[in-house]
């Protein structure tokens, strides 16, 4: 215990003799230290501008970083949806391309229909086969146009033949020579019909 007091004496001895050196310096150098103070403060206020400067440039360069960056969003999002619409767009292409080659098989069974036919069976088995590709193309969105009654529309018919019928008003559509199709909004096959003068 006692070489434990002497030790803490020590220190309680050598800190009073420092701060009794510090406040005999301090009384001495107060003029030397308001000088030193001005020279430290000047310094201080080249090294804040500095600071200052070198801050701004690094706000400059995070923003023109950032604005890189929120333009290789932007064209990255342009990017996506014009590839998704150009797949969708392709997709609908490649659909009605199949549907217009499968038209053909379409017009016959439907001339197959209107004949006459003495066996049973095998009419029944053309309108079997005739409802099964009426809904597949129902199930791939395809629709007829409308025609027969119609006023004509050059969008959607093709006039082959101008009659006069005095049944009808002028520019209606009197015969369908040929069924027309849409997918969609687009026209897959133009109706063939025949036009009132």
């Amino acid at each position: 215990m006692p070489k434990k007091r002497k030790a803490d004496n020590a220190e309680d001895e050598i800190i009073e003799e420092v701060n009794s050196e510090n406040t005999g310096d301090n009384a001495q150098d107060s003029s030397t230290d308001e000088g030193n103070d001005e020279r430290i403060s000047g310094e201080c206020c080249e090294q804040c501008c500095e600071y200052m400067e070198k801050i701004k440039e690094l706000q400059l360069e995070l923003e023109e970083e950032h604005d890189k960056y929120i333009r290789l969003a932007a064209e990255y999002d342009n990017y996506r949806k014009r590839t998704q619409k150009e797949k969708e767009a392709l997709y609908t292409d490649v659909k009605g391309e199949t549907i217009a080659q499968l038209l053909p098989v379409y017009d016959n069974l439907e001339r197959a229909l209107a004949q006459n036919c003495s066996d049973e069976a095998f009419y029944k088995g053309i309108e079997m086969t005739m409802a099964q590709l009426m809904e597949i193309f129902t199930k791939l969105g395809l629709s007829a146009i409308p025609a027969l009654g119609e006023k004509f529309d050059a969008s959607v018919h093709n006039a082959v033949m101008q009659v006069e019928d005095t049944d009808a008003e002028e520019n209606t559509v009197v015969e369908e020579l040929q069924k027309g199709f849409k997918l969609g909004d687009k026209v897959i096959r133009y109706s063939m019909v025949t036009v009132a003068k």
